[in-house]
């Protein structure tokens, strides 16, 4: 969008914070980039250039707002509805892979060499890699010094920073502030906040409006005792990190989503955000997702009921394609017993400071050793379950963030069990494909009945190409005509 000068203009003059993430608007008198909802008066039209990404104004020469903050915006959608080179690349990036791999680790991951990472992403984003996770770099490191009480130096390398004198110079360059100026500027705003040692507190911006009935309701309703639950109006689980795990707990607000962070190693909180985000599908642009829907008469109704709906997706992908054999066929209340005792069996204990969550859920190399004939499932899914396990524990299957969308749908096609529904409905929430689709769901079919849609699957699919791209949110329209708990938010 940010080639699209006279957009752009229209968007930082009327201050819309539905494009923030979409664009940076640099101010050439000022040296400054900003979100184009910035509160102050907008600069000059003559004075304004626009960049994709915080990273590309960095690299100009521009540094951060201290009005509008825009290295906190939202991300860009682009990333989350493509699966091009550049956006698998983006989120591989966010979740902090060239901090632990460097570009090679990065080039390797995705099959390209560094040099063609390098050009894409300097000809889409006008910054390369290296440039991109700096300015990532630079927003942990904030929120790490305006949110706990650690030291500079361990903020310093739990950011990711190589040095002490990087982290310092980094910091000065993007904020025009030393770090202690920071960490001084957020204690005199959080005066009265009390903060809880080992526990970071952050908010998680999305663009407006988010529905929170669906999202959080699915997460609570389909809760693994011990790995998830819903407590005091927060939906809290266990983490699988790089360099340790978490836990998270995750409280829906008007304007933001509060998270509130116990990591065992501070190293993990990028990827734990990253995470979060993706799971909570915050980087949605649900403007363009409900006008599309809207345009057909039959679902402009439940659109306009309750506007903003996401797709509830995963903090770890291994494990929802787990889960999602597990719920074959099945019901909700079975899907989470039958979870609750591969993680009682297999999880890896883990010390809840409030209590309440006691596991992570097992890896696939922990739930590759089990034995068949220990689940009580019939034999055609335990060969399913083992074959799907085997291969994500050794590689041949992999549904990162990274995976192209249809060459991961090949190949869990050709696993023994795996029909169109447990698929598609891995793509929706593993592999995050906007326009996944379960026209054989029996609430899809249900829902669709009553609406006056087909309710056949190749009927209601020809149907349904008028929502592309977006039709893993027609699903969550179309399922949210049903008064099941997963359309609810707890009491």
């Amino acid at each position: 969008m940010h080639t699209d000068t006279e957009s752009c203009v229209r968007a930082v003059q009327s201050k819309d914070a539905r494009f923030d993430g979409w664009f940076f608007t640099a101010v050439t008198s000022t040296k400054i980039y900003c979100r184009p909802s910035c509160p102050v008066v907008p600069p000059k039209p003559e004075n304004m250039r626009f960049y994709p990404s915080a990273a590309a104004c960095q690299q100009a020469g521009f540094r951060a707002c201290k009005r509008c903050r825009p290295d906190t915006s939202p991300g860009s959608p682009e990333w989350n509805h493509r699966a091009d080179l550049v956006a698998r690349a983006m989120r591989l990036i966010g979740d902090g892979i060239v901090d632990r791999e460097g570009v090679p680790g990065l080039a390797a991951r995705l099959g390209y060499s560094t040099r063609q990472i390098e050009r894409q992403l300097l000809a889409e984003l006008g910054a390369g890699p290296l440039a991109l996770a700096r300015a990532q770099r630079a927003q942990t490191a904030r929120l790490l010094i305006e949110t706990t009480e650690l030291p500079m130096a361990e903020i310093a390398f739990a950011a990711g920073f190589a040095s002490i004198r990087t982290f310092n110079d980094t910091v000065r360059e993007v904020f025009a502030l030393t770090p202690g100026d920071l960490r001084t500027r957020a204690a005199r705003g959080l005066r009265t906040a009390e903060r809880t040692p080992g526990v970071l507190s952050l908010r998680l911006p999305f663009r407006a409006p988010l529905n929170p009935d669906n999202l959080f309701g699915h997460l609570a309703a389909t809760a693994v005792p011990g790995v998830e639950e819903w407590r005091e109006g927060a939906y809290r689980r266990t983490l699988r990190l790089p360099y340790g795990h978490g836990v998270v707990a995750l409280t829906p607000n008007p304007d933001h989503i509060a998270c509130r962070l116990a990591l065992t190693d501070q190293r993990d909180l990028t990827v734990a955000i990253s995470r979060c985000r993706r799971m909570l599908d915050l980087d949605a642009d649900p403007v363009a997702v409900d006008e599309q829907l809207s345009a057909d008469p039959l679902l402009a109704p439940l659109v306009a009921k309750a506007p903003g709906r996401r797709v509830p997706r995963t903090v770890d992908e291994a494990e929802f394609a787990v889960r999602a054999v597990l719920g074959q066929q099945v019901s909700t209340a079975a899907a989470r017993t039958h979870a609750a005792r591969l993680v009682t069996a297999h999880g890896e204990e883990i010390d809840d400071p409030e209590g309440g969550l006691t596991h992570l859920f097992p890896s696939p190399q922990a739930l590759a050793a089990l034995d068949p004939e220990s689940l009580a499932l019939p034999r055609s899914r335990r060969t399913t379950l083992t074959t799907l396990v085997g291969q994500l524990a050794d590689g041949t299957l992999d549904l990162g963030v990274e995976r192209d969308w249809d060459e991961a749908r090949a190949k869990l096609n050709a696993l023994p069990g795996f029909g169109p529904w447990t698929v598609e409905v891995i793509a929706m929430r593993a592999l995050g494909d906007p326009d996944a689709f379960l026209p054989s769901d029996l609430g899809i079919r249900r829902a669709a009945a009553d609406l006056g849609l087909p309710s056949t699957p190749a009927a209601l699919t020809a149907r349904a190409a008028a929502w592309q791209p977006w039709r893993a949110y027609a699903v969550q329209y179309l399922w949210a005509t049903d008064d099941h708990p997963i359309n609810h938010l707890p009491a």
